[in-house]
């Protein structure tokens, strides 16, 4: 167990990783032990050497032979606090071993110690040549990551205001980039104004996040958060991929799995966070595998850590701005001046929900209008009304999801039934639910409040009945625009903006049903034209188009 952790084993959450101690900090058998010795090189360490320290990247591997090794992050303040110490058979490491980002935290020898050092390439060639010691590792590195957001360890502290809408953007930049953080509400916690002193902080200069070495990051951009948290990689513009894939959400995550698995040079670029739309879902219950269901978020996590595992670069809040399709290798142009080359592309950036057309609707964007419903959006929703905007999955899943926190929720819905677009399991649900209520025939028609939303209205469309509520939280789920305005006229697009595949510009058939009009480029999951919008679909979709770009980078195959 965690040594600065003062709760007992018992007292934990049966889902906290902390309480499953023999998968998070597993201790090897000595003939795993053996084996993974084969890999690196055994040295003698003395009491206080640092192994590896936070912010240091592709960072190296150890197995503590005799000793210990102890694992710590520092505070604000640069104090350091021990998290856990390894001990004979167990091993250091988590998610970022598996990618090029900077470390969370840092190690040192505890005691006098003996250790097997295992540098970073050959760490990959533990995990695929020892399956079963890999499952090992890869199941304790989850958890372990899981833990330290979970627990607010190795990461930083966010300081501002709950509602606000740069805070809120903060958090779920940091919450679906699975990177741990604190949350300091100045809207609601009374040592708000001490921290502000503290560091010299007015309220207009809120948020800002807080770094170890008190490193303040004022209000900064996505870009700018990823770039000061190391959660970018480093990319050579000379290097061609043999695959680029644009997106990752579940159709781009696929591709990239199955492409780097059979030996493919696999980037990801992604503007956002892993996931697309699903990563927003707070449950997955139709999804096969998962009886009990699974967050769009946690789907999206795993399928990360598998790409990575089998050598796929993940390049995050890395925005691709265009496609230069004159020239192969093609090229892709990055904001921040940077650029990507790549014998084959995989697009797969998705759709994105659609938004009202009301006058102020950009006022309440982000302060009380969302486009997720997950537990960060639930928690500014406890014993409220909300409304849901939509009659598709999403829509159900988010409704289902908020009951469980909010007074009462509405479900405002432009059809005429549920029924029409919705699962059968969800429609059922939604109807026993005391907590919901289904407006058929609906739409919003206005928006009101002050600086964060306080009321919406809707029209019943049948009789122009208009109904307001007390609402500060309006979930939109509303249809689908496709993320393809950064090809500029590069590929075909149907009437409205989604690729074109499986024929030419004449009607003629092409080899593979998502194929592009560019040879070599392909398009998969929602931004294709006539894609069923389901995550398994989209799954099978990116694992399908990798038979496609083999065929296309070695044409002889049959």
């Amino acid at each position: 167990m965690t040594e600065s952790n003062a709760t007992s084993e018992s007292e934990l959450d049966p889902a906290d990783p902390y309480a499953r101690q023999a998968q998070t900090f597993p201790r090897l058998s000595e003939e795993m032990t053996e084996r993974v010795a084969g890999y690196g090189t055994e040295e003698t360490v003395a009491r206080g050497t640092l192994l590896f320290e936070r912010g240091q990247r592709s960072v190296d591997f150890f197995l503590v032979l005799e000793g210990a090794v102890e694992i710590f992050d520092t505070d604000v303040h640069g104090n350091p606090n021990v998290l856990t110490t390894h001990r004979a058979r167990e091993f250091t490491g988590e998610l970022d071993l598996f990618n090029d980002r900077q470390i969370l935290v840092s190690a040192r020898a505890g005691e006098d110690s003996r250790v097997v050092r295992i540098k970073h390439p050959d760490f990959r060639r533990l995990v695929s040549g020892e399956p079963d010691i890999g499952e090992i590792i890869m199941r304790a590195f989850i958890l372990r990551r899981v833990g330290a957001i979970l627990h607010g360890r190795g990461g930083v502290e966010l300081v501002g205001p709950g509602h606000a809408a740069d805070t809120l953007r903060l958090q779920r930049f940091m919450t679906r980039n699975a990177y741990p953080y604190r949350l300091l509400d100045t809207e609601t916690d009374k040592d708000a104004g001490g921290f502000l002193d503290c560091f010299r902080l007015t309220s207009d200069q809120l948020p800002v996040l807080i770094l170890p070495g008190e490193v303040v990051l004022r209000n900064p951009s996505n870009g700018e958060l990823a770039e000061a948290l190391g959660l970018t990689e480093r990319l050579d513009p000379e290097v061609v991929f043999d695959v680029a894939v644009v997106g990752a959400g579940p159709a781009g995550l696929a591709a990239a799995v199955y492409a780097a698995s059979e030996g493919l040079a696999t980037i990801v670029l992604e503007c956002t966070a892993p996931g697309g739309q699903a990563g927003t879902s707070s449950k997955i219950e139709n999804y096969l595998g998962f009886p009990t269901g699974i967050s769009g978020q946690a789907l999206a996590g795993r399928a990360q850590s598998q790409a990575q595992k089998f050598g796929a670069r993940l390049a995050i809040a890395r925005e691709v701005l265009n496609l230069d399709c004159s020239a192969h290798p093609y090229r892709l142009g990055l904001d921040r001046a940077g650029t990507v080359k790549a014998c084959t592309v995989v697009i797969a950036t998705g759709a994105r929900y659609r938004k009202l057309d009301l006058e102020n609707f950009a006022q309440y964007e982000g302060q009380g209008i969302h486009y997720a419903a997950t537990a960060m959006e639930a928690r500014l929703c406890v014993d409220e009304e909300v409304a849901v905007v939509g009659g598709a999955n999403s829509a159900g899943q988010a409704a289902i999801y908020l009951s469980r926190h909010a007074h009462h929720v509405h479900i405002v819905l432009r059809g005429a039934a549920l029924s029409e677009r919705m699962s059968d399991y969800l429609v059922q649900r939604i109807q026993i639910s005391p907590k919901i209520t289904v407006h058929p025939l609906c739409e919003i028609t206005a928006l009101a409040g002050d600086r964060l939303l306080r009321e919406v209205s809707w029209t019943d469309r049948r009789n122009g009945t208009v109904t307001s509520r007390p609402i500060a939280n309006l979930f939109l789920m509303i249809g689908a625009e496709p993320n393809t305005e950064w090809l500029h006229n590069c590929l075909a697009l149907d009437t409205k903006g989604f690729v074109v595949t499986g024929h030419d510009d004449e009607g003629r058939a092409l080899a593979s049903p998502f194929a592009t009009t560019k040879p070599g480029v392909f398009a998969v999951g929602d931004v294709r034209s006539g894609s069923v919008k389901r995550v398994a679909s989209s799954v099978g979709e990116g694992s399908v188009v990798v038979q496609a770009i083999h065929k296309f980078l070695n044409p002889g195959i049959a």
